[in-house]
């Protein structure tokens, strides 16, 4: 049983949730200037976690016939057969039902909008057959965090949620493409949509590079509109220095580093953050 478990999270990669969850706790910091309630802030991380439980489930499960054919994702527990088909299709639809669930508890609002982010969650997978945009489609997931935090919070769209929200889609979509560099050659082959197969290596590092640069505008955008003060200011200063490492990590003739840069770097980008939004809310 908890050999299942642990396969069930290595298929969901549920690690990786480090990268939106500072980014929605900080998005519930901006909207309430404070602390919020116990209870809502449970549901709104609730809500989150089982949203991106139902994204990565239906990928798996979408993406399961050409997971077996990269050498890159071949050894994935749904690639290799390890947790079966219908088991990552249950998986998903209980996880849509719960994040569904999560925003009933929220507000009516948020519940009558949680299918257009199951939707979404569903259309990225299956973009890479008919778009090489489709890290703009993540990237859109994304902007929904902090656009959907402030519908749980307040029952509608604040503006600095909006810029946030900007924020967060440039920069998943960023990483996405930088991410994507290594299927460069398989992408090819097999006529998978990306930004990388389209554009090839060079370009599509610059598009990424200027992705994270709107990234850096939108939260500068977003202290400004939520008047939040110099320490907020601070962090954006730090947290740009953490983006520059990552691009320098990563060169046309040098991809070795791109699991450092994706993985590590991003990690500390959404968790700095958050720590300087609640230190600038609270100070």
């Amino acid at each position: 049983m908890i050999n299942k478990i642990k396969t069930y999270f290595e298929l969901i990669k549920f690690s990786h949730t480090i990268f939106a969850l500072p980014f929605a706790v900080s998005s519930v910091f901006i909207v309430e200037k404070g602390i919020p309630e116990i209870e809502k802030m449970f549901w709104i991380v609730m809500a989150l976690v089982f949203a991106r439980t139902a994204g990565m489930a239906f990928n798996r499960y979408i993406d399961a016939p050409i997971d077996k054919m990269n050498p890159r994702t071949k050894n994935w527990p749904s690639a290799k057969g390890e947790i079966k088909p219908w088991e990552i299709m249950a998986l998903g639809l209980v996880s849509s039902i719960l994040f569904m669930f999560s925003s009933y508890n929220l507000n009516m609002l948020a519940f009558w909008l949680s299918p257009v982010v199951i939707l979404l969650l569903l259309i990225y997978p299956a973009g890479k057959r008919f778009t090489q945009y489709v890290h703009l489609i993540l990237g859109l997931v994304y902007f929904l965090i902090p656009v959907a935090v402030s519908i749980a919070l307040k029952g509608y769209v604040e503006p600095a949620s909006l810029t946030l929200g900007l924020a967060m889609a440039f920069w998943v979509s960023g990483f996405d493409i930088l991410y994507a560099l290594q299927d460069y050659e398989f992408d090819k082959s097999f006529g998978i949509y990306s930004i990388p197969a389209k554009y090839g290596i060079k370009k599509a590092i610059l598009i990424a590079r200027f992705f994270h640069f709107l990234t850096f505008v939108f939260v500068i955008l977003t202290g400004l509109i939520a008047d939040l003060g110099t320490v907020y200011f601070v962090g954006i200063f730090i947290l740009s220095g953490f983006l520059v490492y990552e691009h320098l990590l990563i060169k046309e003739n040098d991809l070795s580093k791109i699991n450092k840069a994706f993985f590590t770097v991003n990690g500390f980008v959404s968790i700095i953050y958050m720590i300087f939004v609640i230190l600038d809310v609270y100070i």
